[in-house]
Parts: C-alpha cells; sequence; structure tokens
C-alpha cells in the first residue's frame, strides 16, 4: 500500500498547510480549510505529467527560429460568440465559461454544439449534473438533431478519457467541471484537489491532440467561480455569461482570452428556443425610452471594438437624513460621488443635501471614462429639473477641475449616434479633429462641464 499523506486545502485560493488552522493565510477567509488524504503514487505520477505530444521530445529554442502559423479557427455561425472568442475558436484550446445558475450557459453551449456537429464537425457534450435523458429533453426543446453531437453523462475522468479517445471530437464541453473527478484522490468533487488535477488532464487532451475543450465553472455568491485562482490561469479563455434572471438579455463578456482581446461583448436575449442573437443592442436599450422627462441622457460607450448606445437615469431627491443615499446600479459607486463632488465644488450645486440614484437601462454595466459626461449631466438635469434634448447624445471624461478630455475611438461612437437617429453630439474638444463627421449630424466640441450644461440643458438659468 501506498503511503497516505494528510493535509488541509483552502477551498477558496488553494492554500496547502499540514495542520488545520480556522483562518486561511492565503485569502483570509475563515473555515475554509478542508482535509485531503492524497497517496504518493499519485503526486509522483502528477509530477511526470507533459503536455507536448507523445513521441515529440522538445528542447530549448531560440524565439528567432521559431515559425509563426496563423492558427486556424472553428467558426461557431453565432457572429457575437466568435467575438467575443476573437474570431472563432482555436483548436487545442482550453475555454472556461462562468456564470450564475440558470443564466443560460448549458443553452448557449448546446446551441454551440448543435451548428458545429450540423457542418461536419464531432462533437462530446459530457453532463455530468444531468441525465442523458434530460439533456435530450434540452435539446428538443432547442430543436437540436445533429448526428455527430454525442451525449455521456459520466463524471468518472478515466471513463471520460475514454469516450474522448473512442470518439475523436473536434470539440468537447464538460458541463461542469465541478461535477467530475478523479477516483485515485479521495477528496470529493468540486473540491480544490480535484478541480486542480481534472482541469489539468483536460488541458494535457487539449494541447496534445489538437481538441478544443469548453468547461463550465459554477460561481460563488461574490459572483467568481467556485474553486482555487489557478483556475483561471489554467486555462486560455475565461467567459462571464452576465444578466438579469428578471430580464431577457445576457451578455457574455471575455476577462482572459490568449487568442483575442479582453474587452469584447456578445449580446444574447433568452427565448423560449433559446438564446437569440441581438445583432444592434443600441436599438434594444433605447427602445423604451420616454422622452420630455428630466434626468435622462444618452452615452455613447465602447466595449471592445463595438460601440454601443445606452440611456443612463438619474433621480435626484431631497434627504430627509443627515447621510444621503448614494445608490448607482450598472456604475461605478465611487465615480459618481467623485462626479457629484465636482458639480458641487466647480458649478455650485447643493447636492450634499440630496439623495442620488443612478441606474443604466437594460441591465448592461458600463465601466469606461467616457460616461462621466452623460452621468453629470443627467445628475444636473434630475436636480434642476430640466428636460434634456431627446436627439443629443454625448461623451467625454471629466477631469476633477470640471475640464473635459478626450476620448478614444471617438468616430466609430458618433457614426454609431448617427445610425440611429440622433442628430446632435456633444464631444470633447480635443477630439474634434482628424476625422470626418457624419453629414446628417451636427458634432459640438466643448472644453468644460459648464459649457455641455448650457448646451443639452433646456429652459436652463444663467447661474448654477
Amino acid at each position: 500500500m501506498p503511503k497516505q499523506k494528510s493535509k488541509f486545502v483552502c477551498q477558496e485560493c488553494g492554500y496547502e498547510s499540514r495542520k488545520w488552522m480556522g483562518k486561511c493565510p492565503g485569502c483570509n477567509q475563515w473555515n475554509t480549510l478542508v482535509e485531503e488524504i492524497e497517496s504518493s503514487s499519485h503526486q509522483e505520477s502528477g509530477a511526470k505529467r507533459s503536455f507536448s505530444a507523445p513521441g515529440s521530445p522538445q528542447k530549448p529554442e531560440s524565439i528567432t527560429k521559431v515559425t509563426s502559423e496563423k492558427e486556424p479557427r472553428i467558426d461557431t455561425a453565432l457572429p457575437e460568440l466568435n467575438r467575443v472568442l476573437g474570431g472563432g475558436i482555436v483548436p487545442g484550446s482550453l475555454v472556461l465559461v462562468g456564470g450564475d445558475p440558470g443564466i443560460g450557459k448549458s443553452t448557449l453551449l448546446l446551441q454551440m454544439t448543435s451548428i458545429l456537429a450540423d457542418h461536419s464537425h464531432k462533437v462530446l457534450y459530457i453532463s455530468g449534473e444531468e441525465s442523458v435523458k434530460q439533456t435530450k429533453l434540452r435539446a428538443d426543446r432547442l430543436d437540436v438533431k445533429a448526428e455527430t453531437l454525442f451525449v455521456f453523462a459520466e463524471t468518472d475522468m478515466d471513463l471520460i478519457e475514454q469516450a474522448i479517445d473512442q470518439i475523436k471530437p473536434t470539440l468537447v464541453v464538460i458541463d461542469s467541471i465541478q461535477t467530475v473527478h478523479q477516483v485515485n484522490i479521495t477528496s470529493a468533487p468540486g473540491s480544490v484537489a480535484q478541480v486542480r488535477e481534472t482541469t489539468s488532464t483536460f488541458m494535457k487532451l487539449a494541447k496534445s491532440r489538437g481538441i478544443a475543450v469548453f468547461i463550465v465553472g459554477h460561481v460563488t455568491k461574490q459572483g467568481s467561480i467556485a474553486g482555487p485562482k489557478m483556475l483561471e490561469h489554467m486555462v486560455d479563455s475565461v467567459l462571464y455569461f452576465e444578466g438579469e434572471r428578471h430580464h431577457t438579455y445576457r451578455i457574455l463578456r471575455a476577462v482572459k482570452n490568449r487568442f483575442g482581446s479582453t474587452n469584447e461583448i456578445g449580446i444574447f436575449e433568452m427565448k423560449e428556443m433559446g438564446l437569440k442573437e441581438v445583432k444592434n443592442p443600441s436599438e434594444i436599450f433605447l427602445e423604451e425610452r420616454t422622452q420630455g422627462s428630466s434626468g435622462s441622457i444618452v452615452v455613447a460607450s465602447l466595449e471592445g471594438t463595438r460601440p454601443v448606445l445606452v440611456e443612463i437615469q438619474a433621480l435626484i431627491a431631497p434627504s430627509s437624513f443627515s447621510n444621503p443615499k448614494r445608490t448607482a446600479t450598472g456604475v461605478d459607486h465611487n465615480r459618481i460621488a467623485l462626479l457629484m463632488a465636482v458639480l458641487e465644488k466647480r458649478l455650485g450645486m447643493l447636492l450634499q443635501s440630496q439623495d442620488a440614484y443612478i441606474n443604466v437601462a437594460g441591465g448592461v454595466k458600463l465601466d469606461e471614462p467616457a460616461i462621466d459626461l452623460g452621468l453629470a449631466i443627467c445628475i444636473a438635469s434630475s436636480f434642476r429639473n430640466h428636460v434634456t434634448n431627446p436627439k443629443d447624445v454625448v461623451v467625454g471624461e471629466i477631469g476633477l477641475t470640471g475640464e473635459i478630455r478626450r476620448v478614444a475611438r471617438i468616430e466609430e461612437r458618433v457614426h454609431e449616434a448617427a445610425k440611429l437617429g440622433f442628430e446632435r453630439a456633444i464631444v470633447p474638444a480635443k477630439n474634434m479633429d482628424g476625422w470626418t463627421s457624419p453629414s446628417n449630424m451636427d458634432v459640438v466640441g466643448v472644453s468644460t462641464l459648464e459649457e455641455a450644461l448650457e448646451m443639452t440643458l433646456e429652459h436652463q438659468t444663467p447661474n448654477w
């Protein structure tokens, strides 16, 4: 019998200790160390693993002599998914997909595998949470009838590896990684040791055999992927599927991508027959906008390479408490406090006794500084109860002295607004040179926040 060793592993960060501790020194979380027993023979075999193809020993090589080849990509026939992945699926890549329960991760991957199977690709869908019949029920709802889509309900890593060797698929989907386990590891499925070892095995299979592997990961209450943080470091791409369960729109966001940009997003709408791509998200976010009311403005935000027009709403009301409320949905709470301080200091608006409620319509999250001007205008509009022009779109970053600073890719933002029928764009004055504005739109450059408010708010008073 091999010698058994006991250790305590943190289930949050993967910190290992020879004795139990109430508080993990790695992540400072309480009661997260769990005892695990692992045989020394398994440790030795794991240390000898190689991710190179068998029969092809490698040696150090000068980078100037390495021949670069363009990676062939597999077209998923879903332009939104291709955009997030950087142009398609790279063979031999390992992709981690995370998201809240019931958000649509399995639905998206089943639709993707169905499309690839219809284009003569062999696909293996491994379900560790549902039986084959349950997966078939979902497939019937999504009208999936591909002959080369194979379903396998199994959680044993050895049996999964045998199925991959037997079918030799182009793509493998693991739903989910927290259910797969190695039989020679005594810890329970979903523990740090199991997640680390099974992901390492899938990485070996992907790299050595050129198989693209998608693994689904559960998320914690804080919204991060469950398991050790090293899981995100091991994979090639990390995709988050976001959205409110009470809204029909879903956003697929790349937070890590070795084969493309990490700022791209794909937008889908949940229908009865599955997920449907949203080709023009700006129209969706603006379709319910009310006109003639204060505290509303449209901003041109940039998500990756895609310009998106979104409505920002603000409600400023007198507070009955000594500490006014500052509530923000879809934008950074600290950024709101900064902009309100600029409005109060530079323009004399007495906002320190006002409750502020800020909302980005449609449930999208905006985190770039280019939306500062839109936030400040809608706050001032609600505070003074002055209506903004519904045909205006604004973009610009605000400094602490009240100046409007330039933003990136202004031409794409303005042209997107022109396509949706907006008549005037308020942009930073430093962005006015070096590009051609649309013929059907009036583009106005502003240098200060006061100048921007005088142009955008109707029935304004001389002094702010």
